[in-house]
This record gives C-alpha cells, sequence and structure tokens, in this order.
C-alpha cells in the first residue's frame, strides 16, 4: 500500500485563539536537526560502536551512552488504551453559528466570530493498537475543545446508543468482547462464543446490536460517519434554567459504509485504510467538516418520550425532537507526532465548562470515574494534564502539588487552600457564582442497588431502527448477523439470540436463524430466561428516516475514482470525462499493469499513478474503463485486471465503460449498443456510453450523478459474480 502523502496544501490560516494552542505545542516541539547529543546535551562521538575492550572484545559496561540509549528504547511503550487503543486524530477549531444563550452560559457557544481549537481523535473499540482499521465495530468520536473556560471534552461514538445500561457491566462486556483469555483470539472482531453469550443473556444490548450488525458499523471513512454524544447531558443558562441535550455530529460528505466484503479485504491489503484517507485529506487540504447539533428538551418534559432519557440504549428519534444545527467542526493540521499528541491525549466526559452538566445517566456516571482512573494507568501519574496536548489554553492554577512527571514550576511556601501566605491576602473561593454550578437537581431516595422500571424496555428501539433501513440496508444486517453467530460454537448461544430476535421482528429473527443449524426463533423460551424484560414504551413511531444511511451525497468531493489502461487507450475517450470529476472535486488516479508510463493510442506518453497489484479496486469508490482496441485487449488477458472490474461491480460501485471499454463488462452480460448516443444503463450503477455518439459533458454528468449515490445495492447478478 502506498505511504501517506506529504502536504501540498498551504498551511491553514489559525484564528488567535487556535494560534494559542498550536504555539503552546510549538513550545514543547523539537526539530530533527542539530548536532547528536545524549539525553543530558553530551555530544556524541560515534553512533555506529558501542564501547568494547578492543575491536573484536566484549561490549564495556561503562558505555553509558550504549545504556541510555537502550534503557530509553526499553521503556518507550506505554499500556494502550483497553477499549479505544487503534486510533487517529487531527487538530482544527469549531464555530458556533449563533448564540446559544438561551440554553446554555458555555463561553464557547455564543460567540460566532470564535474560533475554538480542537483535538479530534477517532477510534475503534475492540482492537489493539496494530488491528485493523476496517473491522466491524463501533468507532469512537471524542473531540477536546481548547476554550478559554477551560479544556471541555465530548467523549462519544458513531452509534447514538450503547450495549448496556448501567456502568457496573461495562468490564463484563470488554471481557466479553475482546479476545478469549485462553488463547487469545480473535482480535478486533464480536464473532466469537463470549461475546454473544454475554449479549444473549442481556436483552438490554439489543438496540446497540442492530447499530453494530448495520453498515453503521463499517463506515467508508471517519469523514464519512456521524458522531453521537451518546448520554443525555445537560445545558444550564445564566438564569440557571436546564434543559437536557443530546448531541449529534453531522458530516459534511453524508454518512457511508463499505461493503462486508470490501472491508474484510482492506484490512488485509491495507490495515491503515481510515488512519491514511484522514491524514491524506487534510494533507492535501480537503479539510473535513461536520456541523453541531443538538436535540433539546426542556427539563420536565423528558417523560412525554415515552422512555427514560437516562437509558443509553434509547435514543431520540428526530422526527420527535429535531436536530438543530448550532456549529461547525473543522480539521485543518495532522499531528506533528502520533505518539506525543494521538497516544498521550487524555479524554474524560468529566471534563466540562460552566453551563454544560451531567444528567444521571448510570453508565456516564460509572465513565467518571474510570477515565481519570485509566490516565493514572495509562499516563504515569496524576499530572497527565500537563502534557502539552491536554494542557489547558487558559489560566491554570491550583495548590495541587507534586506527583510523578511533574512539568509546573510552583514558586512559594503554600500547596493548600485557602492560605493567606500565597499572596498577602486570604485565598478561598466560598460557594460564589463563578466558575461552574452543579445543576441543584432534588435527589430521591432511599440508596438502592435497583434498576427503574422505566429501563425495561429492550426491544421497541430495535424495531424502529430495524423499520427504518432500507430493503439493502435490512439484507447487510440479517448477513452480518447470520456471519457472527455462525462463528459461534454453542448451538444454546445462538439459539437464545435468535430467540430474542423475535421480539425485534420475527421475520428477521427466523431470516437469521435458518442457516444457523438450530431450531425457528421462540420468543416464548427468551421470556422465560433470567433477566428478560418486555415493557413495551408508549411511542408513536414506527420508523425515522434519519436512521437510515441510505441517502445520496451531496457531491463527490475527495472521492476516489480509478482510471483502468494499458498501453493503446484511447486518450480523447476520457480525457474531458477526466477533467470533469476533477472539477467535481474527485482524486482520480491512473491504473496499469506496471508503473512508469504507457503509449495512448494517439502515440503520447500516460503517467502512471499506480499498479494494479499494489492497488486493488478495494481502494476506490468508483471505476472508469476507458477505451482503445489495443488496451482493453490486454486488460481483458489480465487475471488481475479483470478481478479488478468484476471486484468493484461486485462492491456496488460505480462503473462507467467508454467505447470498447465495455468489453471488460462483457462476462457479466452488458454490452454497449447503438444507441444513438444515450448513456446505457443496463443495471443501477453501470453506464455505457460511445463517446463518439454521445457530449462527453453528458456522459460526465451521468457518472457524477451516479457516484453520488456511493453504492449500487440494487444490482444484479452479484452472488454470480467470481471476486
Amino acid at each position: 500500500m502506498p505511504q501517506a502523502s506529504r502536504s501540498t496544501a498551504s498551511p491553514p490560516k489559525l484564528s488567535s485563539a487556535a494560534a494559542k494552542k498550536q504555539k503552546q505545542l510549538q513550545a514543547a516541539t523539537a526539530d530533527a536537526t542539530g548536532t547528536l547529543t545524549t539525553n543530558q546535551g553530551l555530544l556524541v562521538p560515534d553512533n555506529h560502536n558501542s564501547l568494547k575492550a578492543g575491536t573484536r572484545g566484549p561490549t564495556l559496561l561503562e558505555d553509558f551512552i550504549l545504556r541510555e540509549k537502550i534503557t530509553h528504547f526499553d521503556h518507550e511503550r506505554i499500556p494502550e488504551r483497553v477499549v479505544h487503543a487503534r486510533g487517529s486524530a487531527a487538530h482544527g477549531y469549531f464555530k458556533v453559528y449563533k448564540p446559544m444563550a438561551p440554553y446554555t452560559r458555555a463561553g464557547f457557544l455564543q460567540n460566532p466570530e470564535l474560533e475554538t481549537p480542537v483535538f479530534v481523535r477517532f477510534s475503534t473499540v475492540a482492537g489493539a493498537s496494530g488491528s485493523a482499521d476496517t473491522v466491524r465495530d463501533v468507532r469512537g468520536f471524542a473531540v477536546k475543545f481548547y476554550t478559554d473556560e477551560g479544556n471541555y471534552d465530548l467523549v462519544g461514538n458513531n452509534i447514538p446508543v450503547f450495549f448496556i445500561q448501567d456502568a457496573i457491566k461495562f468490564p463484563d462486556l470488554v471481557h466479553a468482547l475482546k479476545p478469549e483469555p485462553h488463547h487469545g483470539m480473535p482480535q478486533a472482531a464480536s464473532a466469537h462464543d463470549t461475546f454473544w453469550d454475554f449479549v444473549s443473556l442481556m436483552p438490554e444490548s439489543t438496540h446497540m446490536l442492530m447499530w453494530t450488525m448495520s453498515d453503521r458499523a463499517l463506515p467508508r471513512s471517519y469523514r464519512m460517519m456521524e458522531g453521537f454524544g451518546v448520554h443525555s447531558f445537560r445545558f444550564i443558562n445564566a438564569s440557571g434554567d436546564a434543559h437536557f441535550v443530546k448531541f449529534h455530529w453531522k458530516p459534511k460528505l453524508g454518512v457511508h459504509g463499505l461493503a462486508w466484503d470490501e472491508a474484510q479485504k482492506i484490512a488485509g491489503k491495507d490495515p491503515d485504510f481510515h488512519r491514511r484517507d484522514l491524514w491524506e485529506a487534510i494533507a492535501n487540504g480537503d479539510f473535513p467538516e461536520w456541523e453541531l447539533g443538538v436535540q433539546i428538551i426542556d427539563e420536565g418534559k423528558e417523560d412525554s418520550l415515552g422512555f427514560d432519557i437516562l437509558d443509553a440504549t434509547k435514543l431520540i428519534p428526530e422526527s420527535v425532537v429535531p436536530v438543530q444545527i448550532i456549529g461547525k467542526l473543522v480539521l485543518n493540521r495532522n499531528p506533528d507526532n502520533f505518539f506525543a499528541e494521538t497516544e498521550q491525549v487524555a479524554f474524560h466526559p468529566g471534563h466540562l465548562v460552566p453551563g454544560i452538566d451531567f444528567s444521571n445517566d448510570p453508565l456516564l456516571q460509572g465513565r467518571l470515574f474510570s477515565y481519570t482512573d485509566t490516565q493514572l494507568s495509562r499516563l504515569g501519574g496524576a499530572n497527565f494534564n500537563e502534557l502539552p496536548i491536554n494542557k489547558a489554553v487558559c489560566p491554570v492554577h491550583n495548590f495541587q502539588r507534586d506527583g510523578q512527571y511533574r512539568q509546573s514550576i510552583n514558586k512559594g511556601r503554600v500547596a493548600y487552600e485557602p492560605n493567606t501566605l500565597g499572596s498577602g491576602a486570604e485565598f478561598r473561593a466560598d460557594g460564589g457564582a463563578q466558575g461552574f454550578q452543579s445543576h441543584p437537581e432534588p435527589l430521591e431516595s432511599p440508596k438502592t442497588r435497583q434498576r427503574s422500571p422505566s429501563f425495561d424496555d429492550h426491544f421497541s428501539q430495535a424495531t424502529l431502527f430495524w423499520n427504518s433501513q432500507s430493503p439493502a440496508e435490512k439484507e447487510h444486517i440479517v448477513a452480518a448477523f447470520q456471519f457472527e453467530l455462525s462463528k459461534v460454537d454453542v448451538p444454546d448461544i445462538r439459539q437464545r439470540m435468535v430467540d430474542n430476535l423475535a421480539y425485534v421482528d420475527s421475520k428477521l429473527a427466523a431470516r437469521v436463524a435458518a442457516p444457523l443449524g438450530i431450531q425457528p426463533p421462540d420468543a416464548r423460551a427468551a421470556a422465560g430466561r433470567m433477566g428478560f424484560r418486555d415493557h413495551k414504551m408508549a411511542t408513536s413511531v414506527e420508523e425515522d428516516a434519519a436512521l437510515s444511511m441510505a441517502r445520496p451525497a451531496p457531491h463527490i468531493r475527495t472521492r476516489k475514482i480509478a482510471i483502468l489502461v494499458a498501453d493503446g487507450v484511447d486518450l480523447m475517450s476520457f480525457k474531458n470525462l477526466q477533467q470533469a470529476l476533477l472539477d467535481a472535486g474527485a482524486v482520480c488516479k491512473i491504473i496499469a499493469p506496471q508503473l512508469g508510463t504507457v503509449s495512448t493510442s494517439s502515440g503520447k506518453q500516460l503517467a502512471i499513478d499506480h499498479a494494479l497489484s499494489g492497488m486493488p479496486s478495494i481502494m476506490f469508490d468508483a471505476l472508469l474503463l476507458p477505451g482503445g482496441t489495443a488496451s482493453v485487449a490486454s486488460l481483458a488477458q489480465l487475471g488481475d485486471a479483470v478481478h479488478f472490474v468484476l471486484e468493484a461491480y461486485k462492491h456496488c460501485k460505480t462503473l462507467c465503460a467508454i467505447n470498447e471499454g465495455a468489453q471488460l463488462l462483457s462476462s457479466l452480460g452488458f454490452a454497449l449498443e447503438a444507441n444513438g448516443g444515450q448513456v446505457m444503463t443496463p443495471t443501477p450503477g453501470v453506464l455505457l456510453a460511445d463517446s463518439r455518439k454521445t457530449a462527453h459533458g453528458e456522459i460526465a454528468e451521468a457518472f457524477i450523478a451516479a457516484i453520488t449515490s456511493h453504492r449500487h445495492w440494487d444490482r444484479l447478478n452479484l452472488d454470480a459474480v467470481p471476486a
């Protein structure tokens, strides 16, 4: 696979606020220039040879230069995150569109002219740091806002709900999901016994399972996935009025996924697929953008939703409470050092600013403890906030002192408060109106280790999600359940799971069960198991269009188009079309059997971007097959070229064949016919055109329109395609 490209775009112009964070980071940045020294600044006389007793003698223990270098190397790794270990990140900024003062006093949500610097980390959940990007998994979407009132972290996922309702079950969930402890397999995969054993015994997981078995768990790009805060939070305005709020990130490029077969192949061919995609987009100046949306509910009216707003396994349908778009997020700078920034950044849902507060969601409440504890383990102690990537841009002052890796040099004799010795006046904060104010929520009693009955509906929203999917999306969900459960060795686990699915949709459950060698789904058996709940919430919403990904993209900017050629290609058959794609913002790459150049039919030399052997069809969004009798004949004799075309077809990508290029589709039963100059579409997303009879602009318009559909899931004869 290719190396990530170096930046070809001009550095982004930074606002004063964003520049403040970059200046802070630059103070801790070291260039790779200068004379070689030890860590103590001593000049190194020879960096190829250790100190020995003679040229062929033993190495001497006194070689402190060798020992320093080896010792540092031995301690370079820190514990990886237990979950979200595999991540990629970028710098950028956030701007609010209009003041949000009626709902929150948060300063960064008031001034449309203010650009708040941010650092955003995307991640998979289950796999280790060296696992592949395109596995079936939830994706983390964590945003650190460096505000003038302190750091605010919105630590979410690309799915708006979660597997469990109470944090006490989080260790069990992760232990079940991770590689099984007796043999350490499988890596970054949920298709194994322990995971499905756990979730089949936890019906509250059903809604989340519908999402993870959908294409939401196979994003085409980090730039093409939504983000969600998952939990319910509170906005608090200057008057102390509270509103519940749900956070949404809406990508400007639309929401799109990969085919399952494609995702598996990418994991083998380019495990850094998402990381590379994000890096190259920013390096090329195609800065990813999302809009921040909120669903706001008046406190006291949350009961009208029909479910408990504190339940993290539930979402608020957008058809019930529309999402208000309030700002935008732009990522415009790649990190300078992966370890120092992406690996050492420390997120925490408890990093708040005035005007934003928690709810009593029991999963969120547990996260408030867990994240600090994790950073203490990973980053060596209590001073992780002093690492450059974690440092606030606003003044930080308190009397916390010492600890491992302390960076600040605190002057004076006091390390306590209140005090009078620090400044000569009494230093104390006694309940004033300044700073963060917790919402004065009345609390019920007595203490109890029980769950509210309002959390007991585990299936209604799973059904809502299923009903909201397109026919193709439903097919993908069924296939995903079948694949995952086929990897489960214990039949009783498979049976329990399909019995639970009967409460989502009986036809879904029956289809999933059909090839698994078990009995038909039995809803009554599920109801008889311990822990089963079947409380039905009152809701008038049976489906919600926002839950489906079956929506076209607004444009084709940054979409990657392969142009397959060989010697004898007819340059005139595709030159204008290629330019139209570039003008629309697409990225076009010329693919040929070998690197270097090919000769066109007119005798010119055409530069090649990638060889077939190193750049398969799974790296592209669409395929253009130009004309040229010799070129097409040569490609038709190459198994790699034929496979390239068939695989792109099977993965439902847009294919456009010009003139003789249509012959590469003959094995699929398609042929260019004399049709009076019309662009033919024999099956969705396959375009055949004669550039000698059809205007190039017309071909380009049809091709671009087809690419905006992302994929053509209703394509003919997919099962018969040998790719």
